[in-house]
């Protein structure tokens, strides 16, 4: 990947938990667990973003600091089924910032070499710095684009 699209990537990243913040400004508890596009509800989606955030700051700093390590993945739609229920999402939407905002720390400050960097995903196969870098700075934006839909305000 060239520096330009990297830095482009690294910016989206940054902007990512405030455009999930934005689409839930001002989110009722009626508008929680109902969903006006038939997606995931607003609940599971701030869960979901925790889990998948928690889990991308460890993938990370696995491929950064270990030798082609093996990535494991999990079931998204699991976790939200069975982790979701009627928990409170102010928790999970700050895990899901404060998760982002260490690994934009790391991300920031890799060297070259580090950018090279590779492990394997167990579902996906290899698994780059880049990589983890191209899925990680959409897909707050990808949810918060749901959260919109759900709320019927897309």
């Amino acid at each position: 990947m060239n520096q330009e699209r990297r830095r482009e990537l690294v910016e989206k990243y940054r902007v990512g938990s405030q455009a999930v913040l934005d689409a839930y400004d001002g989110i009722t508890d009626d508008e929680l667990d109902r969903s006006a596009s038939g997606e995931w509800t607003p609940r599971e989606i701030a869960h979901h973003l925790a889990d998948s955030e928690l889990n991308s700051a460890i993938r990370l700093r696995r491929i950064v600091v270990e030798d082609r390590p093996v990535l494991n993945g999990y079931d998204e739609a699991q976790f939200a089924r069975v982790l979701t229920r009627d928990r409170p999402i102010a928790p999970s939407l700050e895990a899901m910032r404060w998760a982002r905002e260490s690994s934009l720390q790391i991300v920031e400050r890799l060297s070259d070499e580090e950018w090279e960097r590779t492990g394997t995903h167990e579902e996906s196969g290899p698994y780059s710095v880049d990589t983890w870098l191209e899925i990680y700075a959409a897909h707050p934006h990808e949810h918060a684009a749901q959260v919109r839909r759900s709320r019927g305000k897309a």
